[in-house]
């Protein structure tokens, strides 16, 4: 686990305040105030149901929230759009090109880099380098030309973390990211956002369902209870609760 997160001096990457999500007549969570950091690894869990992909869903602002305010605080960041820009999402949909290579699926993750003219002619040659190494480190490297469409669910889940690496956003929000793998390569996958938080001080909000897993990468993790969606906890596994 980082241990940056300790430190007062710590960035604030997202803060949401007194946060509230009502869908089909049922609140999922509120009055919900939490701050997500640069170089911290941060679990959400909870019960099937609880709105766990849901808050995830309004930290990246393609759900209005129904109370509270969210407010991002990226280094270099001009506006709204730009906040957006600076979000790897990584969701349990994928929403990779079914009919296009491993390689160009994660080379995707760095369009926001390039005008629209440059990629017409190609990617970078360091770029398709680099999107390889990324393929590589997950085991995909004999596959990097297979299309989406001939790869199992497992593939392409680590496809889609890869394609956010290479985004290098400042903040990555992930869905169940290793829900499809087994244990080495969740392990690989976890680890690797982790060293995002602890080396580069990327932020990482990340849905889990094992506590194992949680117990080994998250610096802090947050609750939520599908019974009372007042009663979600945020504690350090330090074990500050808060």
């Amino acid at each position: 686990m980082s241990s940056s997160n300790s430190s007062e001096s710590t960035q604030i990457l997202l803060e949401a305040k007194n946060l509230g999500l009502k869908l089909d007549g049922r609140w999922l969570f509120r009055k919900l105030d939490l701050q997500l950091k640069a170089g911290e690894f941060f679990a959400v869990t909870g019960p099937s149901g609880a709105g766990k992909t849901s808050l995830l869903q309004t930290i990246a602002g393609l759900r209005e929230p129904s109370e509270g305010s969210i407010s991002y605080h990226f280094p270099e960041m001009m506006g709204k759009d730009e906040a957006k820009e600076q979000l790897g999402i990584i969701f349990q949909d994928l929403l990779l090109i079914p009919n296009a290579s491993l390689l160009t699926n994660v080379l995707c993750g760095g369009l926001r880099n390039h005008s629209s003219l440059r990629t017409f002619f190609g990617f970078p040659s360091e770029e398709r380098v680099a999107a390889y190494a990324l393929l590589r480190e997950f085991g995909l490297g004999e596959a990097f030309t297979k299309w989406t469409t001939e790869t199992s669910r497992g593939e392409q889940q680590r496809v889609a973390v890869a394609r956010a690496l290479h985004q290098d956003p400042a903040l990555y929000l992930a869905d169940e990211p290793v829900a499809s793998l087994d244990a080495k390569s969740a392990d690989l996958v976890l680890a690797r956002l982790a060293k995002e938080a602890s080396e580069k001080k990327k932020g990482v909000s990340c849905v889990l369902h094992d506590l194992q897993q949680v117990q080994n990468y998250a610096d802090r993790v947050l609750e939520l209870d599908r019974e009372n969606p007042e009663n979600w906890r945020i504690k350090s596994l330090q074990g500050d609760a808060k």
